[in-house]
């Protein structure tokens, strides 16, 4: 056997995981398969790389000297796949466009907008809860495009090359239980929610957590996170009377759940765009932009909610 990349990257996983078991979870493979690869990647080092004990695996001093380079030597292999496969996708019309998105309304519109301009294209698409790795597949092009978003204060750092849009900056609203006496408000003070329990996503790179929980503190009162959810459990929590939460505007009304603007608009969200300055959509940026603003703009007609916030509101 000879030593490949792969075989750098499971050693680093494993240093970092602390654990053989942690580790060939991270990389989906059975733990007895992932610790013949470490006997098989020991044996042609010439030397063992981790002392293994009941609480885990620690580098040897042998294993350290061999984790060092390969820390060293992996950032920049990635760098010249990344580069080397963006060089690649910008000659000619893309054949190929992977999306991303966070949690938004918008990765449907940004899907068609793309199917428009490049109709020869074939496209696939995920979800991520967080932006900041978006960002990062975006610029190491892994992917083409994001949907991303990022709040007041936690603005997102884009890395270089990767070029950002603003879609739509709007204000959070309040998911609660439709049975709870403030889904008969119009719009609900946060004063109102002080003894409230909340879902909320577990804190994550985006920092929105933070955000919610210190602009909170500002103006008098505390976020007390009790179910830490997202998506559908987040959901089943609030319709089953046991929180509220913090939703998107554009969040439309489901069975059991009523969603409320939050006196003054104490918290916002802005929605981002992402793509690659020098990637295959680099020229249609632009008009995807425009196509995507459209989409929100859809997404808000579809929001009785929003629309009725919108003319309270409108200047």
């Amino acid at each position: 056997m000879e030593l490949e990349l792969r075989h750098l990257r499971i050693i680093c996983s494993i240093a970092e995981s602390g654990s053989l078991t942690r580790a060939a979870a991270s990389l989906r493979l059975t733990q007895p398969g992932l610790s013949a690869q470490l006997t098989r990647i020991e044996r042609v080092l010439g030397g063992e790389l981790f002392s293994r004990a009941q609480s885990g695996v620690v580098p040897t001093a042998f294993g350290e000297v061999v984790l060092s380079r390969a820390r060293a030597v992996l950032p920049t292999v990635d760098e010249l796949l990344g580069v080397s496969a963006l060089a690649a996708r910008t000659d000619g019309p893309p054949h190929r466009v992977r999306l991303g998105s966070v949690n938004a309304p918008l990765l449907g519109g940004l899907i068609t907008a793309v199917r428009k301009h490049h109709p020869e294209a074939e496209i696939s698409s995920r979800g991520q809860g967080c932006p900041v790795p978006l960002v990062e597949d975006v610029a190491d092009g892994r992917l083409e495009a994001a949907v991303v978003g990022d709040s007041p204060g936690y603005e997102l750092a884009a890395p270089p090359g990767v070029a950002v849009a603003p879609i739509a900056t709007e204000p959070l609203f309040v998911a609660l239980p439709a049975a709870h006496p403030l889904a008969a408000e119009e719009e609900v003070a946060l004063a109102d929610l002080a003894e409230e329990d909340w879902a909320a996503p577990r804190p994550d790179n985006d920092r929105i957590r933070e955000y919610w929980s210190s602009t909170l503190l500002v103006l008098g009162h505390r976020l007390r996170v009790v179910h830490e959810a997202e998506g559908r459990l987040l959901l089943d929590i609030v319709r089953h009377g046991h929180a509220v939460s913090f939703c998107q505007a554009t969040f439309e009304e489901v069975p059991g759940i009523a969603v409320r603007p939050i006196v003054g608009s104490p918290l916002s969200y802005r929605h981002l765009l992402a793509w690659h300055e020098e990637g295959p959509l680099a020229a249609s940026g632009p008009a995807l932009v425009r196509d995507v603003v459209a989409a929100y703009e859809a997404a808000c007609a579809r929001s009785a909610v929003h629309r009725a916030w919108r003319e309270r509101h409108r200047p």
